[in-house]
């Protein structure tokens, strides 16, 4: 079985995917609030009136599990570019992403390139 060779974009896919599973994870919630009141029963008429709730879709375990080995290729560069790798992986345009920097669209490429290959260097290196 031949190993996979990380490259930055392979670097960039999975940070992609693992914001995108973020996103689906659910909310945080207050604990020790619940409700104990019985689910009300309702007619198909009161059905079809309602208003139809959004389609949640679950994360995968192995998605979950990908997510989680992320979390430790971040800490392999420095907060900067973390911020710029997320914003990256968040699809936030790079004239945000420049403005926020305080440099050109090309070198805060040039940063986010140089982070993405800081982290493939490191797992080719495992």
């Amino acid at each position: 079985m031949a190993e996979y060779e990380w490259t930055a974009e392979g670097v960039a896919d999975h940070l992609e995917e693992a914001f995108r599973t973020l996103r689906k994870l659910p909310p945080v919630r207050v604990q020790g609030y619940f409700n104990a009141w019985p689910e009300v029963l309702r007619t198909s008429r009161e059905i079809a009136a309602m208003e139809p709730e959004p389609m949640r879709v679950w994360p995968s375990a192995a998605a979950i599990t990908r997510l989680e080995q992320t979390f430790d290729w971040v800490l392999w560069i420095d907060e900067a570019e973390r911020r710029l790798v997320w914003s990256r992986a968040a699809r936030v345009p790079w004239k945000q992403i420049s403005g926020e920097l305080g440099c050109d669209r090309t070198t805060a490429w040039r940063r986010w390139q140089l982070a993405l290959t800081k982290i493939a260097a490191r797992l080719n290196a495992l």
